[in-house]
């Protein structure tokens, strides 16, 4: 279904500076317009309150509370889960990212990304998927593997139990989330309908009881279905 309606967007972050070029930006845009600013987590949240965007980009850190704890307030509120929120930082720390998508967060971008990815991710975003930072994948791949080199195991573990409950296809959707692959570029890599991808996706949230495609990213490292390196395993 075409959207007809712009996209929503939000910005909170407490450098006015920053916000101004986040505006600018985004309403460069035919398809997005900014709805409101906030300078604080606190704001952030009665912004969404108030004018429940599609997407909110929210920075890590500000005073009075920052953008992680917003974050896990907005999507802990059932009355805010439309609201997709993508976490701004300059720092790829592991904290940060494990606690933004554990919280909720659909998207986990460096500042210092290019712009026309922003502007995917709002997209994508909005349309009920998600994005991370390919700087970001990397980080998380690298640390997966040094975990698993630091390990006593002779050879990698079989692939979490948790994962039974998913179909062969359905685990090799869960590789291609776990890469960053939106629903189109899913459907092109396995040869089938992007509406067929889409449906792959929605039961395994179902089944795993994921909050969105982030989620999804983060329970393919943590149970094994993404190897070492970033490889995908099958065994």
């Amino acid at each position: 279904m075409t959207r007809t309606e712009p996209i929503t967007v939000g910005v909170a972050d407490d450098q006015a500076l920053i916000r101004r070029g986040i505006r600018l930006l985004v309403e460069n845009e035919p398809d997005l317009v900014v709805v409101g600013e906030a300078a604080n987590g606190l704001e952030a949240i009665e912004l969404v309150r108030r004018h429940r965007p599609d997407v909110m980009l929210i920075d890590v850190h500000m005073p009075e509370m920052d953008g992680l704890e917003a974050t896990e307030v907005i999507a802990a509120d059932p009355e805010l889960a439309a609201t997709g929120v993508i976490v701004l930082t300059t720092f790829e720390l592991d904290e940060y990212v494990d606690r933004a998508l554990r919280g909720g967060a659909s998207g986990f971008l460096l500042k210092d990304t290019e712009p026309d990815l922003i502007i995917q991710a709002i997209r994508l975003v909005a349309n009920g998927e998600a994005l991370i930072d390919p700087a970001v994948t990397k980080a998380m791949i690298a640390r997966f593997s040094e975990a698993s080199a630091s390990s006593t195991e002779v050879a990698p573990g079989p692939i979490d139990e948790s994962l039974a409950v998913l179909t062969t296809r359905e685990r090799e959707v869960l590789q291609l989330v776990a890469a960053g692959l939106s629903n189109a570029e899913i459907a092109e890599s396995l040869f089938i309908s992007v509406a067929t991808a889409r449906t792959h996706v929605g039961r395994m949230l179902m089944k795993l009881g994921a909050r969105d495609r982030a989620q999804l990213v983060v329970i393919a490292f943590q149970t094994g279905l993404v190897a070492p390196g970033g490889h995908p395993r099958t065994h």
